[in-house]
C-alpha cells in the first residue's frame, strides 16, 4: 500500500491486517508531532499587560498621573492599587475561563478508530501518526489526510476545504482530506499526513473563525456604553460649573476623572466572563458541555424543543420481538440472515439487537464476510456479501420494510400481508425490519420476513416532558419512524397524538417557509418520517413564528438543522460532525439533561440581569448625587480618595454574583432592555434621594463639619451600595427566598465591615467618626433599602400588569381574527 513521503517507513509486516505497533506509533509521534494545528498562545505576562491598555485603564492611569502632579500621594497609591486590582481580577477571571474552556474542549476532542498490534481500538485523533490504519464510516470527520485502502466506496463532503458544493465519491487509492465529513459508506484507510502537513493544516491560515457576540453580550456592552456616556456628560457639567465658580482646574479635572472611573462598569468584562465560565462548568457537571458560551442566552429563552425519539425519549435499547415469517422456514433462518447483514464492531443498536436474537452466536463464524454496505439515510438498508464454509456466496440485506419489499419485488397478497403486519406492529410501538437473501449475486432476492424491534420509552421521559411544559418549553418529537409508531410513543409520553408526517408538510423542500406550513408545524405535537433536510425546515418554520428553537440531532446530516437552530444540541453518542455544529453537547442520554441545562441557563441569565440593573442603578445613584450636590451646595460631598475606595468595596462583592442563588423562571426569558432601564432608573432615583437625605441629616440636623459630612456620605454610599445589590437581585421583596448565596453575602459583609472600620480608624485617609455615627448611617441605609425595595416592587408590578394587559388584548384580537 503506497504511503506518502510523510511516512518514515512502510507499514510493518501484516499491513492492513495488523497496523502499526504501539512502539512504532510512539516513535513516529515523536518524529512527526501531534496531529493538531498549532495554536498561537499569548504569554501570561502579555495578557496581563493588556489589561493596562484601553479606554478604561487609560482613564485610571491619567487620574494617577494627575494625582502625582498635584502631589496627592495617598490618591496616587490607591489609584495605582485600583488599576492593579482591575487588571488582576480581569486576568484571573480570563485565566480561569480559558482553563475551563480548554478542559471542556478536551472532552470534545475527536476520536479515531485505529488498528494497532492487530487490534482495533479508539484513540484521541491528535495521537494519530502517518502510517496508522484507521476506519472511517458515516458521520465521521476524517481525522487526518488518508489514502483509502479497503472497502467499496466513501462519499465525503469536503466543501469546507475545497468549496465543492456536493459530496464527492472516493474509492480505493483515492485521498480523503483531514476535516472532510463522511456522508456515506465505510472504508479502511492509511494515514498519509498529520497536523500542519495536512491539506487543511497548510491552508489553516485562510480559515478564520469569527466570534459573533450574543444578544445578551450586545445588551451588556450597550449598557456599558450608555453608562460611560452618562458619566462623561455629568463630569463635563461638573467641570464647567466648578470652573465658573473658580475651582482649581487641575484638582477639579482629577476629581471628575476619578468620579467617572468609579461610575463606569470597570468590572463588567470580568463579571461577564466569570458568570459565563461558572455557568458552563455547572452545565458540565450536568454532563452538558457548552461549546459556545454565548449560546447560554438563547438556551435560557428556548420555548420549543424538538427532540429526537431514539435514545433521547426512548432507551435506545432495542429488543427483538416475534418474527413474521414469509419465505423463511423458521425464526432461526430469518434472524441468522439479519445477523449476517449486521456488523457488531460498529456498535449499531439495531445490529446488536438482531445479533443478540441468535440462539447460537457461534454460527456466524461459519461465514466469511467479504463486503459490507452500511446503512445510510438514502438507501435505508444494509447489505453484506458472504462466503459459506462450502465456498458458495450469498448476499443478505436488512432495512426499511418498504425498501426491502421493493428490492425483493414482493407483490399481491404477500405485499398486502407484509404491509398489514408492519402497520399492526407499528400500532403497538414496534419498528420492523425487512430481511431478504440472494443466492445469485443479487440478481434476485427472496423476502424472508419481518423482524419487529421495540425501543421502550425512557423511564424519566414522561416526567421530564411534564417538567418542561411547567417551565414553558413545548417538546415536539422528531423521528424517522412511521406515523403509527411515533403516535404510539408520543401518546405514552404525554405529548399528544397530533403527529404529522414531514413529507406531507414539506414535500421535497424548496427552502421556502410558507405561513400555512409554519402554522401546521407550530400546532403539531411531533413529526414522523423525518429526513435530515426536514429537520432544517422544521426549525426554520418555528423560527418564522417567532420561537426560540432547540433542536437535537446525532447524525452528520443533522448538522444543518443543529446549526440553524437557536440552540443546536448534539445528543449522547452523536457523530463528530453533529458535535462540531452544536452549541450544546450531551454526554448522557435522555431529555432530562437538556431541561437541566435550560434551567441552569436561566439562572445564569438572571444573574446577568441582576448585574445590569445594579450597575445602572449604582452609576445613577453615585454620579447624579455627587454632581448635583456639588452644583447645589458648592463643596465635594465625598473626596477623590473616597471614590476610589468605593470602587474597591463595590467591585469585590459583585464578582460573587456569578455564584448567587437565583430563582428559576417558569417561562422562557429574553433580554428586556425596557424593563431593565425602568427598574434600574427608578432604583437609582430613590438612591439619589436617599443620599441627599443623608446629606441633609449630617449638614442641617447634626451640624457636622464638611470633612465629617464626607465621611458620613462615604459610609452611606458603601453600605447602601450592597443593599442595592441585594434589592436588584430579587424581583419580589429582597428579604424573601431565594436568599443571597454564601459567597455573595459574606463578600458584602466583609467589605462593609472593612469600610466601617475605615471610617472609625481612617489612618489619615478621611476624618474619623464614632461608633454612634456609624450606627446612624447603618440604620439609615438599611431603612432606605426597604424604601428602594418598595419602589422596585411597585415598578415591577406596574410593568407586569401592563404586559399582561397587552397580552390579553392581543389574544382577544387573535380570537376575533380566527372567528
Amino acid at each position: 500500500m503506497p504511503v506518502s513521503d510523510n511516512v518514515a517507513s512502510d507499514l510493518p509486516p501484516g499491513g492492513l491486517k495488523s497496523g502499526l505497533s504501539e512502539a512504532e506509533a510512539e516513535a513516529r509521534l515523536a518524529r512527526f508531532g501531534r496531529n493538531a494545528i498549532e495554536e498561537k498562545h499569548v504569554s501570561a505576562l502579555r495578557k496581563f499587560l493588556g489589561y493596562f491598555w484601553g479606554p478604561i485603564p487609560w482613564m485610571i492611569e491619567v487620574a494617577a498621573i494627575l494625582s502625582a502632579v498635584v502631589q496627592h500621594w495617598a490618591d496616587f497609591v490607591i489609584i495605582l492599587a485600583l488599576l492593579l486590582f482591575n487588571a488582576g481580577v480581569g486576568f484571573w477571571q480570563e485565566f480561569k475561563a480559558s482553563n475551563a474552556l480548554d478542559a471542556l474542549k478536551k472532552s470534545l476532542a475527536l476520536r479515531a478508530r485505529v488498528l494497532r498490534d492487530g487490534r482495533w481500538k479508539e484513540i484521541d485523533a491528535p495521537t494519530l501518526v502517518p502510517g496508522d490504519v484507521i476506519r472511517i464510516r458515516l458521520g465521521d470527520i476524517v481525522p487526518a489526510d488518508v489514502e483509502l485502502a479497503e472497502g467499496d466506496y466513501l462519499s465525503v463532503d469536503q466543501s469546507a476545504l475545497t468549496g465543492e458544493s456536493l459530496p464527492v465519491s472516493r474509492t480505493v487509492g483515492d485521498t480523503a482530506y483531514s476535516g472532510s465529513v463522511a456522508r456515506q459508506g465505510e472504508m479502511v484507510a492509511v494515514v498519509t499526513a498529520t497536523g500542519t502537513n495536512t491539506f487543511f493544516g497548510k491552508t489553516a491560515a485562510l480559515v478564520a473563525g469569527a466570534n459573533t457576540p450574543s444578544h445578551f453580550q450586545k445588551a451588556v456592552i450597550t449598557i456599558g456604553d450608555y453608562l460611560i456616556f452618562l458619566s462623561v456628560a455629568l463630569a463635563a457639567v461638573l467641570v464647567l460649573v466648578q470652573l465658573f465658580r473658580g475651582a482649581p482646574a487641575l484638582e477639579l479635572v482629577q476629581f471628575a476623572l476619578i468620579l467617572t472611573v468609579a461610575a463606569i462598569p470597570v468590572a463588567m468584562p470580568a463579571v461577564l466572563s466569570m458568570t459565563m465560565a461558572v455557568g458552563a462548568m455547572a452545565l458540565a457537571r450536568e454532563r452538558a458541555i457548552v461549546s459556545r458560551l454565548q449560546s447560554i442566552e438563547e438556551m435560557a429563552g428556548i420555548d420549543i424543543l424538538c427532540s429526537d425519539k431514539t435514545g433521547t425519549l426512548t432507551q435506545n435499547r432495542l429488543t427483538l420481538g416475534e418474527p413474521a415469517l414469509f419465505d423463511a422456514k423458521d425464526d432461526a433462518e430469518i434472524i441468522l440472515a439479519g445477523a449476517l447483514a449486521s456488523k457488531a464492531e460498529d456498535g449499531d443498536a439495531i445490529d446488536l439487537a438482531v445479533i443478540a436474537g441468535l440462539t447460537d452466536p457461534a454460527v456466524l463464524t461459519t461465514y466469511t464476510q467479504t463486503a459490507f454496505v452500511p446503512f445510510d439515510p438514502v438507501s435505508k438498508r444494509t447489505e453484506a456479501t458472504l462466503t459459506r464454509a462450502d465456498g458458495t456466496t450469498l448476499r443478505v440485506t436488512k432495512g426499511a420494510p418498504q425498501v426491502v419489499l421493493d428490492l425483493a419485488k414482493v407483490e399481491g397478497d404477500a405485499l398486502e400481508r407484509a404491509q398489514a403486519t408492519v402497520d399492526a406492529q407499528a400500532a403497538k410501538g414496534y419498528r420492523t425490519l425487512g430481511v431478504a437473501r440472494s443466492d445469485d449475486d443479487g440478481k434476485s432476492w427472496v423476502f424472508l420476513g419481518l423482524l419487529p424491534l421495540f425501543d421502550p420509552p425512557r423511564e424519566d421521559s414522561a416526567q421530564t416532558i411534564r417538567e418542561a411544559a411547567r417551565r414553558g418549553v413545548d417538546v415536539k418529537m422528531v423521528t424517522g419512524d412511521d406515523v403509527a409508531i411515533a403516535r404510539e410513543i408520543s401518546e405514552k409520553l404525554g405529548l399528544g397524538r397530533n403527529i404529522r408526517p414531514a413529507t406531507a408538510l414539506f414535500g421535497k423542500g424548496d427552502g421556502e417557509v410558507f405561513p400555512a406550513v409554519a402554522m401546521e408545524v407550530e400546532k403539531a405535537d411531533g413529526f414522523a418520517r423525518v429526513f435530515p433536510e426536514h429537520k432544517y425546515e422544521i426549525v426554520r418554520a418555528l423560527q418564522a413564528k417567532g420561537h426560540i428553537v432547540g433542536m437535537t440531532g446525532d447524525g452528520v446530516n443533522d448538522a444543518p438543522a443543529i446549526k440553524q437552530a437557536d440552540v443546536g444540541i448534539a445528543v449522547s453518542g452523536a457523530t463528530d460532525a453533529a458535535r462540531a455544529a452544536a452549541d450544546l453537547v450531551l454526554t448522557k442520554p435522555g431529555l432530562s439533561t437538556i431541561i437541566n441545562a435550560i434551567e441552569e441557563a436561566r439562572r445564569i441569565f438572571e444573574r446577568m440581569n441582576s448585574y445590569a440593573i445594579y450597575r445602572i442603578n449604582e452609576t445613577i445613584r453615585t454620579m447624579v448625587f455627587v454632581v448635583l450636590a456639588m452644583v447645589a451646595f458648592g463643596f465635594y460631598p465625598i473626596t477623590a480618595i473616597m471614590i476610589i475606595l468605593l470602587a474597591f468595596f463595590n467591585d469585590v462583592p459583585i464578582m460573587a454574583i456569578a455564584y448567587d442563588n437565583t430563582r428559576v423562571s417558569q417561562k422562557p426569558v429574553r433580554w428586556d432592555m425596557h424593563r431593565v432601564l425602568v427598574v434600574s432608573s427608578a432604583m437609582g432615583a430613590v438612591g439619589t434621594l436617599g443620599s441627599f437625605g443623608m446629606l441633609y441629616l449630617a449638614r442641617d440636623i447634626l451640624h457636622l463639619t464638611v470633612p465629617q459630612i464626607q465621611t458620613y456620605v462615604f459610609l452611606k454610599l458603601a453600605v447602601a451600595g450592597h443593599m442595592a445589590l441585594f434589592v436588584s437581585r430579587a424581583r419580589g421583596w429582597f428579604v424573601q427566598r431565594p436568599w443571597p448565596s454564601s459567597a455573595l453575602l459574606w463578600s458584602a459583609i466583609v467589605t462593609k465591615v472593612l469600610a466601617t472600620l475605615l471610617v472609625v480608624y481612617p489612618m489619615g485617609l478621611m476624618t474619623p467618626i464614632g461608633w454612634f455615627d456609624v450606627a446612624i448611617v447603618w440604620a439609615y441605609s438599611i431603612g432606605f433599602a426597604f424604601v428602594t425595595d418598595t419602589v422596585k416592587v411597585m415598578v415591577y408590578r406596574t410593568i407586569d400588569h401592563k404586559t399582561e394587559r397587552h397580552h390579553r388584548f392581543f389574544n382577544l384580537l387573535n380570537r376575533r381574527a380566527k372567528v
